[in-house]
């Protein structure tokens, strides 16, 4: 297998900028920690370099409190990239400011171009399907856009259900690698990943769920020792990074990088 969905020559990160305490939250458990988030952050690009991948690290976006979730803003394929269009208004100008930076890396940069919404923290991608989750991010307009443009690459798009009150799909689950899933109960319980073999996170560790296979590695959110054991008696070389402050705005492991493996231009 080409295991495309979990290998990595690429990523693109950015920085977390100062207006991140305005940043956006189902609900307010305090303003983040700037400096620690920024130490976290640095973790976290650095576990990704460790594997030998290229990251490239974008400036702050003050403009834009949340930019540092790059991962909302386009879904990176083998054969081209696609611009999302996130359903918080706020953050539209987050996805067109990336669109240049994946340009240098695919010939072909597609865009959803409306009136539907899809965010990245919507879609799982899988190693021979995408699912992507229905949820107050993303809808179904937003998911037949994506459709359309992914299947003249080939790629079958399958929508499943985000479980009521989670903010994306992949708060509640991750790739870990060809046929295994890692997932919180109530959304396993749905039967949305039969076929796969799927590691449920430990009960009342359900934030343990968005981690990040890359390459050799899973970067799991530090603080939940029960599914971290679960990951490495399964085999899974686990690498705990802090994710306190990017809690606080509901954002896991998936949602600080674009990881992928851009075609060679000729």
């Amino acid at each position: 297998m080409s295991a495309h969905s979990y290998r990595f020559t690429h990523a693109i990160c950015r920085l977390p900028g100062a207006s991140i305490v305005q940043g956006l939250r189902a609900v307010d458990t305090g303003a983040p920690d700037l400096a620690l988030m920024r130490a976290h952050h640095a973790d976290y690009v650095a576990a990704l370099r460790s594997t030998g991948a290229a990251v490239t690290v974008l400036d702050p976006l003050e403009d834009f409190p949340d930019a540092v979730f790059v991962e909302d803003t386009a879904l990176c394929l083998p054969q081209g990239a696609v611009v999302m269009r996130p359903g918080a208004p706020s953050r539209l100008g987050e996805a067109a400011e990336m669109a240049p930076h994946l340009a240098a890396f695919y010939d072909e940069v597609a865009r959803i171009e409306g009136p539907g919404t899809i965010e990245g923290g919507d879609i799982l991608m899988c190693e021979t399907e995408i699912l992507v989750g229905r949820s107050a991010r993303t809808d179904a307009a937003g998911i037949a856009d994506l459709a359309g443009i992914v299947a003249r690459w080939g790629w079958t798009l399958r929508e499943v259900a985000t479980p009521p009150g989670v903010l994306h799909f992949k708060t509640d689950c991750s790739l870990l690698d060809e046929e295994t899933i890692l997932s919180t109960r109530r959304l396993s319980a749905t039967g949305c990943f039969d076929g796969y073999r799927v590691i449920d996170v430990a009960d009342g560790e359900e934030a343990a769920a968005n981690t990040i296979r890359f390459n050799d590695l899973v970067l799991m959110p530090a603080g939940f020792p029960r599914t971290r054991d679960r990951l490495e008696a399964a085999g899974y070389a686990v690498h705990e990074i802090g994710n306190s402050e990017c809690a606080k705005l509901d954002g896991g492991m998936s949602c600080l990088s674009l990881r992928f493996s851009p075609p060679v231009k000729a």
